[in-house]
């Protein structure tokens, strides 16, 4: 998923509006954020596959460092405990743990089965949403436009930046959303240099929320 993850974010703020949406987003994202990182340094494999899904020409063949199972409690762990030894705030790093994990879990529902469950270990998981485009529109347009509404409901900006930010995330979000649909990356490099461009959406979120208030 993509947009699945940013409703993530933006609706977890309801649960502890005192931090910032870039924190949300950046715990929602953040096995994608590393993702990138392993495909440039040689640790991770992807092969560009048109067809292997409707909804994605990509091939996960080998991603156990950033999305097993298993790695994926270890990096929700790793994110809890650096934000607890920072914020010394126990109810916010379990928040932020369970955001890192949400990640897996829209994957295990959007992913064929790829997802692998230990590094090592040949055994794969996936329910191969990706399989049916209508049904991946429906349920992640609907995840997002539920975020949305949370955080709108919990915040209200302070000035037009507040507004201008928000909805200009919004729109581009979805453009690049749906350019994904039609377009298929040129190869695996560019495509983790373009991955990287994720951290932009967490800066993006801070400033949004600079410019907003909790109601």
């Amino acid at each position: 998923m993509f947009l699945g993850h940013y409703a993530v974010g933006f609706g977890s703020k309801k649960a502890e509006p005192k931090v910032s949406l870039g924190t949300y987003f950046m715990a929602a994202v953040f096995l994608d954020l590393l993702w990138p990182v392993f495909l440039l340094l040689g640790l991770e494999h992807v092969k560009i596959d048109p067809g292997n899904t409707p909804m994605a020409p990509l091939d996960f063949y080998d991603y156990p460092l950033s999305h097993s199972l298993l790695m994926a409690i270890v990096w929700s762990l790793v994110f809890c405990g650096f934000y607890y030894l920072i914020k010394k705030n126990g109810r916010v790093s379990v928040v932020l743990g369970i955001c890192v994990f949400s990640h897996w879990i829209l994957d295990f529902i959007s992913h064929r089965p790829d997802l692998p469950l230990a590094p090592g270990v040949n055994y794969f998981l996936g329910l191969g949403l990706w399989y049916s485009v209508t049904a991946t529109l429906l349920v992640e347009l609907s995840l997002y436009a539920i975020g949305i509404y949370l955080y709108i409901q919990i915040t209200k900006a302070k000035n037009k930046i507040g507004s201008i930010a928000l909805w200009g995330f919004i729109a581009l979000s979805l453009i690049i959303y749906f350019s994904n649909l039609i377009s298929t990356p040129p190869d695996v490099k560019t495509m983790a240099i373009s991955g990287m461009g994720q951290w932009l959406f967490v800066l993006w979120a801070y400033w949004i929320d600079r410019h907003r208030t909790v109601v």
